[in-house]
């Protein structure tokens, strides 16, 4: 399934509960679509020669959030309202039933708003292009805590409840962890050769990976951050964007425009999940039952893939580069295996729906859809 933007999406996120997906551009617009994977063939369409399948994406709302481009978007209070921060430095909340603003907070940072992450129901945290971290209560709309560790963009956050601590990597090259209780960094690693682009947390919080403008992975061990402590050297291209799927593997979207499943210690690209376009991918998120992966590249496009099919799908893993260590002490480091990019994710058995459709229109009966929609298989 997918649907086209006009201009070009920065994030997107997936309502908690319902079937649910929302994007943000760069001209500022936020936008929230349903998705129906579930539902059976409407009708038949004399045009294409046979019965339109309603796998679509519907279109529910476009509003002009901000001044300039919206870069960073999560559901919050339930998926009621839609967050979002832009480079005019405002957050916006949004009613997704109705589209309309319910508070607005302008000046929020100094500089441009470039992550936002959930931290609980009534928290979240912002980075800037300066290298600022913001902690909100959004019931108060104010700011709980500030962090000051970075010296360029916040490039990605997550957040460690066990802890009540934020991870950061930034454009300086370095990964930040925050102590939200002390108000303080805890950590900090040297400057690597890199910029950090993305991060996830593996193997049961032993191990941080933090994907770079050359492709490689570099794994830090917890409590150790001063350096890192491998560094897998499997895609050729920018590790713009990373996703956990379980302790022992990650999706990672890449550059050049492939989705793939990448296994950590022993690391491996496992296989090629999609191929989005040719374009780097900006952005993952996973639906919340996991059935569906979505991704937003500079094609202009939102697709959602079955996951399922994209796991079934066959296993190529490719032997190339080594892995570099640096002296780690956890035991999973031994004897690691080392793959480099498949040439291409054609031939896998993933099913995409791709459907273009024009006009939705509802009466009190019914629902009358104008759609086109072709069946792709790769």
């Amino acid at each position: 399934m997918e649907a086209v933007h006009e201009e070009m999406p920065f994030d997107l996120d997936f309502h908690p509960s319902a079937s649910l997906v929302a994007t943000s551009l760069i001209t500022g617009e936020l936008h929230l679509y349903r998705y129906a994977p579930e539902s059976q063939p409407e009708r038949y369409s004399p045009k294409l020669m046979l019965l339109v399948l309603v796998n679509f994406i519907q279109w529910l709302f476009a509003v002009k959030a901000h001044k300039d481009s919206c870069r960073a978007i999560r559901f919050v209070d339930s998926g009621k309202v839609i967050l979002s921060g832009s480079a005019d430095c405002s957050i916006l909340a949004t009613d997704i039933e109705t589209g309309k603003s319910i508070a607005r907070l302008e000046a929020a940072h100094e500089n441009c708003i470039n992550r936002l992450v959930s931290l609980t129901e009534t928290m979240v945290a912002t980075g800037d292009d300066e290298g600022c971290i913001k902690v909100w209560d959004t019931r108060e709309r104010s700011c709980c805590n500030s962090f000051h560790a970075h010296e360029d963009y916040i490039s990605d956050m997550t957040y460690v409840s066990d802890t009540n601590q934020i991870l950061a990597t930034s454009g300086d090259g370095t990964l930040s962890v925050n102590n939200l209780r002390r108000n303080k960094v805890k950590y900090q690693s040297e400057f690597s050769e890199d910029e950090l682009l993305s991060l996830v947390i593996m193997k049961n919080g032993k191990k941080v990976v933090c994907g770079t403008p050359s492709g490689a992975l570099l794994l830090y061990s917890w409590g150790h951050f001063q350096d890192c402590s491998d560094r897998f050297l499997g895609h050729a291209q920018s590790v713009d964007t990373m996703l956990k799927l379980d302790e022992e593997t990650l999706i990672s979207g890449a550059s050049d425009g492939v989705i793939r499943l990448v296994g950590i210690l022993p690391n491996r690209i496992i296989q090629p999940l999609a191929e989005h376009s040719e374009y780097p991918i900006e952005a993952l998120a996973l639906s919340s039952d996991r059935k569906y992966l979505g991704s937003i590249s500079h094609d202009k496009i939102l697709k959602l893939w079955d996951l399922e099919e994209a796991l079934n799908g066959p296993q190529h893993v490719v032997q190339g580069d080594e892995s570099v260590g640096t002296g780690s002490d956890d035991s999973d480091d031994d004897e690691m295996d080392v793959d480099m990019e498949p040439s291409s994710s054609k031939g896998n058995t993933l099913i995409h729906y791709s459907l273009w459709f024009r006009n939705v229109v509802f009466s009190d009966r019914e629902k009358e859809l104008d759609l086109s929609c072709a069946c792709l298989s790769e």
